[in-house]
């Protein structure tokens, strides 16, 4: 009886992870097909649909195709699946299913370092896109070093301690900028900024920040396996050989370098990474094996839909950070009000 019972189980395993593979396919197979679809969405030379066809007779449409939205594309399947990713790492090795990768202060420190240049040297995209990586990455070395220093709890509760400290510090120099900004140009622009938007994303600004994009999702990706046993105690990840601070060190810190280079040139994108790992898990299961690369795909896809509905509803142009909060906002009530939405 327990022989078949257990045979029973081998069985479901193994068609839910052939199930598993087929959607992780399909989803690979479906971005470049809406990708390409995207290209030839938005208001100029009109609203909404241009046949491709006039994209090759007219040299200003073939420049806006190549110098913006083919970047502005690319830049949003990057953006949601390193967030998306990021997220999902975040929930697992946290083993709590409300934070995301701006959780240790990251995107404070990016926004303030976004801030310190708008209000010292005026809207120079260069230079904010350097401040912001390097003042999210302090956040992150900076709840580091505290959580080092601290004395109360094991290590995960302190950094988590120590990224709400540094999280409020930003903040607070955040708001300081905000207070002495030029109310008619710098405060506004650095408001703008914060929304989040794709709007000034060039060829150059996206190929500055591939290396990191790639790096972070390659080393996510390969650990996947690994998370199953890291959202678990440290014990029983010893058991079977691991080394558990090594291992969440690389993938924190791999999940921070690009959610950093993203928000540099993006502003400040909320609810991806956390409303689209519930939702992988929904799809896939719990097993991150599955569910990441799962989480990941589904990121792209979101964002790329909310940069399409962006810049093509309205004539002028929806902040994506508020789209993505509309939409993530009412996915996660969904998801909690379901049936089997409870958080496991």
């Amino acid at each position: 009886m327990m022989q078949k019972r257990h045979s029973s189980h081998e069985l479901a395993a193994t068609e839910r992870a052939r199930r598993n593979r087929l959607l992780l396919v399909g989803l690979l197979l479906l971005l470049p097909v809406l990708a390409c679809l995207f290209l030839f969405f938005g208001r100029y030379p009109q609203a909404g649909w241009t046949p491709p066809g006039s994209f090759w007779e007219e040299p200003l449409l073939r420049l806006i195709l190549t110098q913006i939205r083919i970047p502005r594309i690319l830049l949003a399947l990057m953006a949601g699946a390193v967030l998306a990713g990021s997220g999902f790492v975040f929930q697992m090795i946290f083993a709590n299913p409300l934070v995301e990768p701006n959780f240790l202060g990251v995107s404070q420190g990016a926004a303030f370092g976004a801030s310190l240049v708008i209000v010292g040297f005026g809207y120079a995209p260069v230079w904010i896109q350097v401040s912001a990586a390097g003042f999210g990455m302090s956040g992150l070395l900076l709840s580091w070093a505290l959580a080092r220093r601290f004395r109360f709890g094991g290590w995960i509760l302190r950094l988590v301690l120590a990224g709400i400290a540094v999280s409020a510090i930003f903040s607070s120099a955040l708001a300081f900028l905000k207070l002495v900004a030029e109310p008619t140009r710098d405060l506004q622009d650095i408001t703008f900024w914060m929304m989040g938007g794709f709007w000034n994303i060039t060829p150059a600004r996206l190929l500055s920040i591939l290396p990191a994009v790639l790096f972070s999702l390659v080393v996510v990706f390969c650990y996947r396996w690994r998370l199953n046993l890291l959202s678990l105690n440290d014990r029983t990840a010893h058991s079977v050989g691991m080394i558990p601070i090594r291992d969440k060190t690389i993938l924190l810190a791999a999940a921070t370098i690009g959610t950093t280079a993203v928000i540099s040139v993006s502003g400040l994108i909320g609810w991806v990474g956390l409303i689209i790992p519930h939702l992988a898990r929904r799809v896939f299961g719990a097993d991150s094996r599955h569910a990441l690369p799962g989480a990941i795909l589904i990121g792209a896809l979101f964002l790329l839909l909310c940069d399409t509905v962006a810049r093509t509803l309205f004539a002028s142009e929806i902040p994506i950070g508020l789209l993505t909060s509309i939409l993530g906002a009412f996915g996660f009530i969904f998801i909690l009000i379901q049936r089997r939405g409870g958080l496991r």
